[in-house]
């Protein structure tokens, strides 16, 4: 297992996305069924991820997928590069990935065999925007569609959302090809959606993240302006405003005296 250090240069933060193949189930219709455990034909398995590291450059998104696998459904190895990206991660960013990627992967893990990755702080899109938002939707599609103006979620345009997946199955290397653009998109929009909500979201402080003494922005900015101060019950702290982002961050040090401080630490304990 990778052991994680401290970064002067701040935190390593991936992006990823993983796309899952169908299950394969035996069924009598195809109305309101009841699948048991005796009808399932095929589990499903990872069919493909793509990741990037926050701030790399475009061309440097990764990707794995299941095509030249003799036996798609073994997974084995494309877990293995996804698992070993999450161990060097501090923190990572999904869009439902709380609900559906990370836990999928989890379930693929402990299946195959591996020990979980080292700990990290999970930052999810979708989840920022239930919190702070009332979006008409809080899909990638819609959302990178109204606030991304580079990189959006790519339309399905040779096959359907199934279709795709199917022909993956058959071996179809334009659906494949379709496959690693379209999830390869995923992470590019997602990580610009991201640096739109990034103002919005205070779910990890980046500043833990670096050794020096200076402040710097959850965008890994450090153009940061005076912007008040930032009260707790027991201090005091200067807040700051970040110019390329927006985002407000605080200093690390308590700026009130000691003789206030313990005067503070009185009240609190009565």
């Amino acid at each position: 297992m990778a052991k994680k250090s401290a970064n002067p240069k701040g935190p390593k933060v991936l992006i990823f996305d993983i796309e899952t193949a169908p299950m394969l189930n035996y069924c009598w219709g195809i109305w309101e069924q009841n699948v048991g455990l005796n009808q399932i034909r095929s589990d499903w398995y990872v069919l493909s991820w793509s990741a990037k590291w926050l701030h790399d450059a475009p061309n440097k998104v990764m990707y794995m997928d299941q095509r030249n696998e003799k036996n798609i459904e073994d997974d084995s190895k494309l877990l293995k590069g996804i698992w070993k990206l999450l161990d060097e991660a501090d923190v990572v960013i999904t869009q439902n990935g709380r609900s559906f990627d990370v836990k999928k992967l989890n379930a693929r893990f402990i299946l195959n065999g591996f020990q979980p990755p080292s700990s990290y702080k999970h930052i999810d899109t979708k989840l920022i925007a239930k919190k702070h938002f009332g979006f008409t939707s809080n899909k990638l599609e819609y959302m990178s569609e109204k606030l991304c103006k580079k990189y959006k979620k790519q339309k399905h345009s040779k096959f359907s959302g199934f279709e795709m997946s199917r022909e993956c199955l058959a071996g179809n290397l334009k659906a494949w090809k379709e496959m690693e653009k379209y999830n390869k998109y995923d992470v590019l929009a997602l990580e610009e959606l991201y640096t739109k909500l990034i103002p919005w979201d205070n779910s990890v402080n980046f500043n833990l993240y670096h050794d020096d003494e200076e402040n710097v922005c959850k965008c890994g900015s450090i153009q940061l302006i005076k912007n008040g101060f930032y009260y707790t019950n027991v201090g005091k702290y200067q807040r700051y405003r970040c110019k390329d982002c927006g985002s407000e961050t605080r200093g690390r040090a308590n700026l009130l005296s000691k003789e206030k401080k313990n005067a503070l630490h009185s009240s609190t304990v009565r």
